[in-house]
């Protein structure tokens, strides 16, 4: 509603009065509604935070504290190193392989990572690298984590869902962990499929009806294939493995995948900052909790009022639906021919006429922890006060 979004304009105005902008804030009361939101979706099974969706160890610690979350789903070794050093976690899954040598070094040298840091892999060569790097003789053994590709092939060359893993059936499940259960200095003890098709693809994209039924209808063909091959390929690698995990899903189809008799924990991270691209999910919609300010440095016309700064693009296909939102004072929108600009970044609307130089305008990120790649700090908000928490960028850990 208006006059909801008129408090919060004006609360973080104030609670972050002191700091200049840009500015990048999160409100700790929808951050935490949001997880509690999720661990309910998640009926009983844990959720492990995606710590890509996050990039802030304050966060990661307070929503790692609640009830229902354990565990990190970090997006590189060094991160994961990291995270388990700096007494964050003691459980990581690296969710995408890594080439890092000198990270796998580290890792096969230490007992403590070497206990808590799960690697994933999904072809032998990912095998062959590691054991390249440091021999199996002279290290200890590492934990692996096969990934499962979930993506939607009804017919032919027809392929629904992201390009990640060439292991796509049972028997090729079946067959991956026989190999590593024969190699020494491995230990294989979790499955993940992710399903991108389904948890990152919002099922109503406001303003295109038809697209979002064809959407709806892909997804209601491409989940129950994927129950059946998925827990078809968990029965093949059960096999030759004991699994301690089984992840999958994201915070798009945390209910749906955990309702998966076949899957122990769901994954979840950009629900705890409601980024904009959650506007086109219809199963549920994250409070917006993570938000950033720009200046107004000029009035070129009567119902135009230009920012400084503005173009934080999120990643993923070059389309309207990654660029920020204006969000505060609502009403605002982009000037078409210039969009969210490096530099300034004009906008157009009513409440336009109302903006004077030095006033803010606070936007939503398309995306969640791609936020923090621009800024040092976030200001967590409590009420009407904020205090300042690092980033990763902030603490000089740059992951990617």
């Amino acid at each position: 509603m208006l006059t909801d979004r008129i408090a919060l304009r004006q609360r973080l105005d104030k609670a972050t009065d002191h700091v200049e902008t840009p500015v990048a804030v999160v409100d700790l009361a929808a951050f935490d509604d949001n997880a509690e939101r999720l661990t309910a979706r998640a009926a009983g099974k844990p959720i492990r935070v995606a710590s890509k969706s996050v990039r802030c160890r304050a966060l990661l610690e307070r929503v790692l504290a609640r009830p229902g979350w354990r565990g990190v789903m970090a997006y590189t070794l060094p991160e994961a190193l990291w995270l388990v050093r700096s007494g964050v976690t003691d459980d990581v899954l690296v969710a995408y392989p890594t080439a890092d040598r000198a990270a796998l070094r580290e890792l096969a040298a230490d007992p403590a990572p070497a206990a808590a840091v799960t690697l994933m892999v999904d072809h032998p060569a990912h095998l062959d690298l590691i054991d390249q790097v440091v021999p199996p003789a002279g290290r200890l053994d590492l934990r692996l984590c096969l990934d499962f590709d979930a993506s939607w092939r009804p017919a032919g060359p027809l392929h629904v869902g992201v390009r990640r893993s060439p292991v796509h059936s049972a028997v090729q499940a079946g067959a991956m962990a026989r190999m590593i259960a024969d190699r020494e200095g491995f230990r294989l003890v979790g499955l993940m499929s992710y399903e991108a098709h389904i948890a990152g693809v919002g099922d109503n994209p406001p303003g295109q009806a038809l697209r979002g039924r064809l959407i709806r209808l892909m997804q209601s063909r491409a989940y129950p294939e994927l129950l059946k091959r998925r827990a078809a390929a968990v029965r093949a690698v059960r096999e030759h493995a004991d699994l301690e995990f089984v992840n999958g899903g994201g915070t798009g189809s945390v209910a749906a995948t955990s309702a998966d008799p076949s899957v122990t924990e769901v994954a979840a991270g950009s629900g705890l900052y409601g980024p904009a691209l959650f506007d086109a999910y219809r199963s549920w919609r994250p409070a917006p909790a993570a938000f950033f300010a720009l200046s107004v440095v000029r009035r070129p016309a009567p119902r135009i009022a230009t920012v400084l700064g503005g173009g934080w693009i999120a990643s993923g296909t070059a389309e309207k639906s990654r660029l920020p939102v204006p969000y505060l004072p609502e009403g605002l929108r982009f000037k078409s021919d210039e969009g969210a600009g490096e530099v300034q970044t004009p906008l157009l609307g009513t409440p336009a006429e109302q903006l004077r130089p030095g006033d803010r305008v606070w936007f939503r990120h398309a995306k969640a922890g791609e936020l923090c790649e621009h800024v040092n700090e976030l200001q967590l908000v409590d009420g009407e006060t904020a205090t300042p928490a690092l980033t990763y960028r902030g603490e000089g850990r740059a992951f990617l």
